[in-house]
């Protein structure tokens, strides 16, 4: 008795953590996935617009105000927010854009010193493709994308703790790594080896993932306590995250005070709190309403927390308004999202997430290869179609996925300039490619060689070298250039899409070795394989 207990509950967790990846693997390779390439979204942006290259945060800067007559001719009528993002060390454009009131979520670069427009040479993919797709999967509609990934974190916190109760021998794990086994057995050794590497990580990350949007997660709740109405939800956030919304006047803004000298005044009053900065985002909200507003927010460079020690102004007066003053619980909580988002300069540590969040791709990646691995001829033999389905579906979301971002990133070099909207272009080429690979794959759902596998891992391997060749024949940045004048953020993404073709080539050459004949060990083997398979 005392040892059949145990056992059922081995199994029940085995079978928890087995349907959990099952039912949200390529969901959460995705978010994984976006989420480790937007550790260094800006400096994708930079690989992505070459124009953004040259300049950097100690150059001379143009002012506030000149970026405002700039976007003023830019932006349409119908945009309710104006944005102006000052130059930092990681993306040394200054950076304009518009939002809101029908007009879609725009940006344009200028030159940091002269404050000119820069040609539209790519689209900000890393800020406006791969990050939001991390978050929210650009699915707009009833904030279903944010529901889809809280759901994938939930799971992912279900994976973990059953994962956990399943595996008997975690610290053994750790040191253990077969790679010339079958590859199973190599696969799940990898998926064992990445899941405890990175245990620690991958829990802190889905838990504050939950906690970044509770707002949407616990709406019933903040509708109980608060009310329904627009007023109610405006009490809401002034009470928690100190916000001010001021009601329009209904009358034109006759014109816009200095916008340098409130940024002059922000800073003072930071360092009169004893947090001293830059401002790293200025909004103009109803920017043509005589009540519009301006809000600085003050950088993250220097902490984890995101609290953004908004300062906000009256945009005809330069009249402070509103100095953003959190209660504690928000405080703990833009901590946990500071945390998360890793928006503080320390390389180290982001070099650190990367690594962290690659570890997550590999291990659901090779959860889901033994998992396929371990049905594809059984199910075959039988006349199943179910696990077939499953496994093309899972080829198309982790390493379809990978094509269709190289795909993109390739689409960047090679779409002319002067685009009106490039990222659109850019992001069309990246879901229709996505689409393409999900086609590739079903119509190989049927093979028990791994076809569709090796062939799009090929196409991996293929695309990463070709972006770095686009690259350097588009912009003359080869990597012996980028690396002698030191643009490391163009040399660090060509260096990681070498090192994604590498490993793409092995996983290639590794998936299309012949599976193994029948080893004495083997149905020991399989036993041991179906009991620990995650």
């Amino acid at each position: 008795m005392t040892t059949a207990a145990p056992q059922g509950f081995r199994a029940s967790m085995d079978w928890l953590h087995s349907w959990a990846g099952v039912f949200f693997g390529v969901l959460l390779f995705t978010i994984f996935f976006m989420g480790t390439l937007s550790v260094f979204d800006r400096e994708i942006d930079r690989w992505a617009q070459p124009s953004s290259r040259t300049g950097g945060a100690g150059a001379e800067r143009a002012s506030l105000d000149t970026a405002l007559a700039r976007l003023r001719a830019l932006a349409p009528p119908k945009a309710t927010n104006w944005l102006i993002y000052p130059p930092s060390e990681r993306l040394p454009s200054l950076r304009i854009g518009w939002s809101g009131g029908g007009a879609d979520f725009t940006v344009r670069d200028l030159d940091p010193s002269t404050a000119e427009l820069r040609p539209a040479q790519g689209g900000p993919v890393g800020t406006r493709l791969i990050y939001p797709m991390h978050y929210s999967l650009h699915l707009k509609w009833l904030d279903l994308g944010y529901w889809l990934v809280g759901a994938a974190a939930m799971a992912m916190l279900v994976g973990i703790v059953s994962g956990v109760a399943t595996h008997r021998r975690i610290f053994k794990d750790f040191f253990t790594f077969r790679p010339d086994k079958a590859l199973q057995r190599s696969a799940l050794d990898l998926h064992n080896w990445t899941g405890v590497l990175a245990l620690p990580f991958h829990f802190a990350i889905a838990l504050s993932g939950l906690v970044i949007f509770f707002a949407i997660y616990m709406k019933a709740g903040i509708f109980a306590a608060y009310g329904t109405e627009a007023a109610d939800r405006t009490r809401f956030n002034h009470e928690a995250f100190s916000t001010l919304r001021r009601p329009p006047a209904l009358r034109p803004l006759a014109g816009v005070a200095s916008l340098d000298a409130m940024a002059a005044e922000a800073q003072r009053r930071w360092a009169g709190r004893g947090a001293p900065g830059e401002p790293m985002l200025v909004t103009l909200r109803n920017p043509r309403d005589a009540h519009a507003t301006v809000e600085l927010r003050r950088a993250w460079r220097d902490r984890v927390s995101l609290t953004a020690d908004t300062v906000s102004f009256d945009a005809a007066t330069g009249r402070v308004l509103h100095e953003e003053r959190l209660p504690p619980a928000s405080k703990v909580q833009r901590w946990i999202a500071g945390l998360h988002f890793i928006q503080f300069d320390h390389w180290l540590l982001r070099g650190l997430y990367f690594a962290m969040g690659t570890a997550g791709c590999a291990m659901l990646l090779t959860g889901t290869l033994v998992w396929c691995e371990k049905r594809r001829e059984r199910h075959a033999k039988q006349g199943l179609a179910g696990a077939s389905l499953v496994e093309a579906i899972n080829v198309a979301g982790t390493v379809g996925l990978m094509v269709a971002t190289l795909a993109m990133l390739c689409a960047n070099r090679l779409l002319p300039g002067g685009l009106d909207d490039p990222l659109g272009a850019e992001m069309r080429v990246f879901f229709g490619t996505w689409a393409a690979a999900l086609l590739h794959a079903l119509a190989l759902r049927r093979t028990t060689s791994r076809r569709h596998w090796r062939q799009q891992a090929a196409a991996v391997a293929l695309l990463a070298l070709a972006a770095v060749a686009l690259n350097a024949a588009t912009t003359g940045d080869h990597l012996l250039r980028t690396l002698a004048a030191g643009r490391w953020a163009v040399a660090g993404v060509d260096l990681g899409l070498l090192a994604g073709a590498a490993l793409a080539v092995w996983a290639t050459v590794r998936l299309g070795l012949p599976r193994r004949a029948a080893l004495p060990a083997t149905a020991a083997l399989a036993s041991q394989v179906e009991g620990e398979a995650a």
